[in-house]
C-alpha cells in the first residue's frame, strides 16, 4: 500500500510539475505590446516635445525655440531669453526614435510582415522617423545617426548633417512609394486614423518642406525634390498633420500642461511679435493673446518685468485638447508661394499661393471672415508690401507659425526674416542660429562630440548649420 501511494506520489507530483513554469508569469502585467502601443507611443512623445514651452529643463531640446524667435517672452526667469541654455536631446532618442524602431521591430518579427497592410505601417514609421531625425539635424547640425538606435554601441559616431539629410529624403521618398493607398494599415492611429491617403500627402508636404529647407545650399537636390513632392501635397486644413488631444490626463495637451496645470505665470507674448500683429490690427492676436486692459501688450523680450503688464497666452492654449500641428496646408501654401519665385517645377502666381497660406491660417482658427479685408491692407498685400518676397513671405509665415514654434525657429533662420535683435545682456550678442550639443555628450562621448563640434564649425550658437547659407 505504501508502495503505490509512493508511486502514486511521483506521479501526482510529475504531472504538477509540468506547469510550475506557468507560476513564473506575471499575470497582471504585459510582457508583449502591439506595434500600435509602440508607434502612437512615440507620436504622443514627440508632439509633447515639439508643443512644450518648459525651458531650461534637460528633457526637450525644442521647447526654447518661440523664446529665440520672439514669439513669446519669459519676464521672471529670462534664461530662455537671454541664451543661457542647456540642451538636450535624450528624449527624442529615448522616448521618439527607440519606440518607432520598437514599432518596426515588432512588426518585421510578425508571421504577417509580408503583408500589405505591414508595409504600409513600416512606411508611415519611416516617416515619422525622418520627420523627427530631420527635426533633430535641423537643429543641431551633425548628430548620431547611423549608430544611434544599436544598443551595442554606447558611444555613437556623430555624422554629417548634409549626408544625413540625403539619406532622410531617399528613405522618404521610398517610405512615400511604399505606401498602397488601397489597403488597411494601423488599426489605432491617433494621427490619421490608419487613412494611408493622409499619410501619403503628410509625406509629401514633408518632402517639400525639407526641398525648400536646403534649397540655399543644393538647389539640384532641393529642385528635385520639390517637384516630386508637388503633385501631392496638403490641398486643405483637412489634411493637416495634427495631434488632437483628450480632455483627460495623461493625453492632453502638453502646452495646457506647463501653462494651466502648472500655473505658470511668467509667460507672455513678445514685444516684436505682439507689436507687429498690432501694426497689421491682425484677428489672430485675439487668438494668440488675452488682452491686458482692453489691449494686446508685448514684453520687452529678456527682461524681467511685472507679469501682470502683459498680454497672457490665449484662452485656446489653456484647454487640454488643443491639438500639436507637425505640418499645416498654411506653411504648404507659402513653400509654394516660395517655388513660383524661385521658378521651381511648374509653380507659379507666388501671390496667390501667399493668400492661400494667410487665408488658411485664419481659417484654421476660425477667423474666415477677415481675411478679405486683411489681404486688402497696403501692408499685408503681396504687390505692396515691404521688401522682397522674402521677407513678405517669411514675415507672414512667422506670425502663422505661432504655435508651431521649432518650425517657426527655422524657417526663421533659413529666410533671415524678420529681423531680431537679442536682448540686452544675452549671453551672446545675435539671436542663435543652432542649439549647442547636450553637455551629457561632453563628458560620456567626448571623443565623437569633439570631433562633430569640430566638424561643423564649432559647437557654439553662432555656428550656422549647412542649409541655412545666406
Amino acid at each position: 500500500m505504501k508502495k503505490f501511494f509512493l508511486i502514486s506520489s511521483i506521479l501526482l507530483f510529475l504531472s504538477c510539475s509540468s506547469d510550475l513554469e506557468e507560476l513564473n508569469v506575471d499575470q497582471k502585467n504585459a510582457t508583449f505590446a502591439p506595434p500600435e502601443a509602440f508607434f502612437n507611443l512615440a507620436v504622443k512623445n514627440l508632439s509633447d516635445l515639439l508643443s512644450g514651452i518648459e525651458y531650461g529643463a534637460t528633457v526637450n531640446p525644442w521647447s526654447n525655440s518661440r523664446l529665440l524667435v520672439q514669439q513669446i517672452s519669459s519676464v521672471t526667469y529670462n534664461e530662455g531669453t537671454t541664451y543661457y541654455l542647456s540642451f538636450n536631446w535624450s528624449s527624442v532618442y529615448q522616448d521618439v526614435l527607440i519606440n518607432l524602431q520598437q514599432s518596426k521591430k515588432v512588426i518585421e518579427t510578425s508571421e504577417a510582415s509580408s503583408s500589405p497592410e505591414s508595409k504600409n505601417k513600416l512606411a508611415i514609421l519611416e516617416i515619422m522617423q525622418v520627420y523627427t531625425y530631420g527635426r533633430l539635424v535641423e537643429t543641431f547640425g551633425n548628430i548620431p545617426y547611423s549608430e544611434a538606435l544599436d544598443i551595442n554601441i554606447i558611444i555613437p559616431k556623430y555624422d554629417d548633417a548634409e549626408i544625413i539629410y540625403i539619406d532622410l529624403l531617399n528613405r522618404l521618398s521610398t517610405a512615400i512609394n511604399n505606401l498602397d493607398e488601397s489597403q488597411a494599415s494601423w488599426n489605432q492611429d491617433i494621427l490619421y486614423a490608419g487613412d494611408v491617403g493622409s499619410w501619403k500627402k503628410f509625406g509629401k508636404s514633408l518632402q517639400l518642406q525639407m526641398g525648400m529647407r536646403i534649397v540655399d545650399s543644393n538647389l539640384q537636390l532641393a529642385t528635385e525634390t520639390i517637384v516630386e513632392a508637388i503633385p501631392g501635397v496638403f490641398t486643405t486644413n483637412e489634411d493637416n498633420a495634427k495631434l488632437v488631444h483628450l480632455s483627460a490626463p495623461p493625453n492632453t495637451a502638453e502646452l495646457w500642461t506647463d501653462l494651466a496645470v502648472g500655473n505658470r505665470k511668467d509667460y507672455v507674448g513678445a514685444e516684436p511679435f505682439v507689436n507687429l500683429l498690432n501694426e497689421l490690427e491682425d484677428p489672430r492676436r485675439s487668438v494668440y493673446f488675452k488682452p491686458e486692459n482692453g489691449e494686446y501688450i508685448g514684453s520687452p523680450s529678456g527682461l524681467v518685468v511685472s507679469y501682470d503688464d502683459f498680454s497672457k497666452y490665449g484662452e485656446i492654449f489653456y484647454q487640454p485638447t488643443t491639438p500639436t500641428i507637425f505640418m499645416d496646408y498654411a506653411s504648404v501654401e507659402f513653400f509654394l508661394a516660395e517655388a513660383a519665385e524661385r521658378n521651381i517645377g511648374s509653380v507659379t502666381d507666388s501671390e496667390a499661393h501667399y493668400n492661400a497660406a494667410i487665408t488658411a491660417s485664419f481659417e484654421y482658427y476660425g477667423l474666415g471672415d477677415s481675411i478679405e479685408a486683411y489681404l486688402a491692407q497696403i501692408e499685408v498685400a503681396y504687390t505692396t508690401a515691404e521688401g522682397t518676397w522674402q521677407q513678405k513671405i517669411a514675415t507672414q509665415k512667422w506670425l502663422a507659425l505661432f504655435n508651431q514654434s521649432p518650425e517657426g525657429y527655422t524657417e526663421w533662420r533659413r529666410m533671415d526674416y524678420p529681423t531680431l535683435i537679442a536682448p540686452p545682456d544675452s549671453f551672446i550678442d545675435t539671436v542663435p542660429v543652432r542649439f549647442r550639443y547636450p553637455i551629457s555628450e561632453q563628458t560620456l562621448n567626448s571623443a565623437n562630440y569633439e570631433s562633430a563640434a569640430s566638424a561643423i564649425g564649432g559647437d557654439v550658437m553662432t555656428t550656422k548649420l549647412f542649409w541655412d547659407v545666406n
